[in-house]
């Protein structure tokens, strides 16, 4: 698609050089690479090959956004996953919030992927619905929701209404695809999140059509847990997956 703001700075794609399994991580709603880029880091210092994508419409103004639809961010990140095979073997996905969502759809519709990573993933948000139903162009956008003092998230400071809508639309289609996603799985989920509701990541626990499945619930994070006080537990835990090695945690 045809933006029409510069990227701003920080939300640019990354892209890490390392062996032949490579990790896509993918930002979620109104966010931008910066959320993703720790445990980016994380995998690559592991070894890994990385790649976090700038969905389409994001990390530039609202008003791309706005003309953004869901479809374009599924194809943002199956232009990433493509990248990835060009030079890895083996791919496995990363994905927070929306970015979950999205690393599902890549597990329908690529079942050669490895293994799947979603961190509290969306796939119904109930508080959406009057939102998609408002004449407004545009909401402002409530503060990160990081239980962390401190912490700073890259975002929009205003959501267009009709991207609601679209999420909307993204969040019912993979609903109906869980049960034909076969790849291996780890499910991290907070244990209080005030963007999307927790029962999303058991919903999603108990649909998708794979023994090798796990939930890890995180005590000390709220939504944005990637940049929250459980990102080295999330780093750990998945470089753990991706080696085929236990779980490091009880």
């Amino acid at each position: 698609m045809e933006e029409n703001y510069p990227v701003m700075e920080g939300a640019e794609p990354f892209y890490f050089e390392g062996n032949d399994t490579g990790v896509l991580v993918i930002h979620g709603f109104t966010g931008t690479t910066q959320s993703m880029r720790p445990l980016g880091e994380s995998f690559h210092q592991a070894g890994f090959t990385v790649f976090g994508p700038r969905l389409a419409g994001h990390g530039t103004h609202p008003e791309d956004l706005e003309q953004t639809s869901w479809k374009q961010w599924c194809d943002s990140v199956e232009e990433g996953f493509h990248f990835l095979k060009e030079t890895c073997t083996d791919i496995y996905v990363a994905g927070l919030s929306m970015g979950g969502t999205l690393t599902l759809h890549l597990a329908e519709r690529f079942p050669e992927i490895k293994g799947i990573i979603v961190i509290n993933a969306a796939i119904e948000i109930p508080e959406l619905h009057p939102v998609t139903a408002a004449n407004n162009r545009f909401m402002e956008t409530e503060a990160p929701d990081i239980k962390k003092e401190g912490v700073y998230e890259l975002t929009y400071e205003r959501t267009p209404v009709q991207s609601f809508r679209e999420l909307q639309k993204l969040m019912e289609d993979t609903q109906e695809k869980l049960l034909d996603i076969r790849v291996p799985a780890r499910i991290f989920v907070s244990d209080v999140d005030h963007v999307v509701p927790p029962a999303n990541s058991e919903d999603i626990y108990h649909t998708i059509s794979v023994e090798n499945k796990r939930i890890i619930p995180m005590h000390e994070s709220y939504h944005v847990a990637v940049l929250d006080h459980d990102k080295e537990m999330i780093a750990i835990e998945s470089i753990a997956f991706i080696n085929g090695l236990p779980s490091k945690t009880v």
